[in-house]
């Protein structure tokens, strides 16, 4: 693995396949291509491999145990009913990528891909590459974080900040606390939250539960089947799966790890409203009630961007049309871990592996 700086006035390479993103989508779709004998390279904007995992807040676990948290060809090296952190999953990837000797280049953002003739210019800020084929493996989540415009508007003293960017309560002023988006992550920042003695408030409609403690005994009997349901019967291929996969993509998923009892107890207001405007350089929720805070804790997301993509995609609420992957109308550009890309699987770590292949 090579990190670098500099910029793009370099001639360009010339690299069969580029696969911008070493997640664990681009290093499972470099395992396939390694297999393959196929000349490629990785390119991705960290400073090390795993670096999208170790940003993420200090108590963040995986949501799946580690045997169905494995990439292909490397068993996730953690008893199989245990839930890896957050920077054990970054060690994985890096490990990972070690063991197979994938050629990942960091420290290289992507800035554009185009079309030019029957090639792609995949310009970085270090250098161009010129190739055959392009895989864009950035992640289910995109690279935009998500904000509401109004948040501009709230009172300067109010402490805001994006769950891509949130470590701890330590960041926050002392004082009441709301966290907007009621999704996994929002449930789970709350809770971390309310536990520290932040009086929290959870804003958003709650979209359902995993109806069983994912680390109590029982979960070992249930997911093995919820695992199977989302690899095999929640794809593109079912009526079920194709009805689900818009929702899953324009909202959040149901909660996971902490549950709305967990929320109870730890004593945190939860209010089905979406948190909606600004009065009074406070936050208002959808009912018009406005609350007083000391921080917001924006749990709202990601945008998914490509912008940057200069090449004959068309778009359906900002998501590509392709079939498991490939794009129809620009031959040589693919995708790999995009949200429910072919089943509910595909964004879990393990669904990595069979979307790559």
């Amino acid at each position: 693995m090579n990190n670098h700086t500099g910029n793009s006035d370099k001639p360009p390479e010339r690299v069969e396949t580029v696969v911008i993103g070493a997640g664990q989508a681009g290093l499972a779709t470099g395992y396939h291509l390694a297999k393959l004998g196929r000349q490629f390279t990785i390119v991705d904007s960290v400073d090390r491999v795993g670096d999208n995992w170790r940003c993420h807040w200090g108590s963040l676990r995986l949501y799946s145990p580690a045997k169905v948290s494995s990439l292909p060809g490397m068993k996730f090296p953690a008893p199989p009913m245990s839930f890896p952190t957050k920077d054990e999953m970054a060690d994985y990837l890096e490990a990972y990528a070690d063991a197979f000797d994938l050629p990942v280049r960091t420290g290289q953002r992507v800035r554009r891909v185009s079309r030019v003739g029957e090639k792609y210019l995949v310009t970085t800020d270090y250098k161009p590459y010129v190739c055959d084929n392009v895989v864009v493996a950035t992640g289910t989540f995109g690279r935009t974080p998500y904000i509401p415009p109004f948040a501009g508007e709230l009172d300067p003293a109010i402490v805001q900040l994006h769950s891509s960017s949130y470590q701890n309560s330590q960041e926050l002023s002392r004082g009441r606390t709301l966290v907007v988006g009621a999704s996994h992550s929002g449930a789970d920042i709350a809770y971390e939250l309310a536990s520290a003695g932040f009086e929290t408030v959870l804003s958003g409609p709650i979209r359902g539960e995993i109806p069983v403690d994912i680390e109590s005994p029982p979960a070992r009997f249930v997911f093995p089947i919820l695992h199977f349901v989302f690899k095999h019967v929640l794809t593109i291929r079912t009526p079920i799966g194709r009805k689900m996969r818009p929702k899953w993509r324009a909202r959040g998923g149901p909660l996971v790890r902490v549950k709305r009892a967990d929320l109870e107890r730890a004593g945190v207001e939860m209010v089905a409203d979406k948190t909606v405007g600004v009065r009074d350089g406070q936050p208002m929720l959808a009912d018009g009630r406005v609350l007083d805070v000391a921080n917001v804790v924006w749990c709202t997301g990601f945008r998914q961007d490509f912008s940057w993509i200069d090449a004959p995609v068309i778009w359906e609420d900002g998501w590509p049309v392709e079939s498991r992957g490939v794009v129809p109308d620009a031959p040589g550009l693919y995708f790999a871990g995009l949200a429910f890309q072919y089943a509910f699987a595909s964004m879990l770590i393990g669904g990595a592996g069979r979307d790559a292949k």
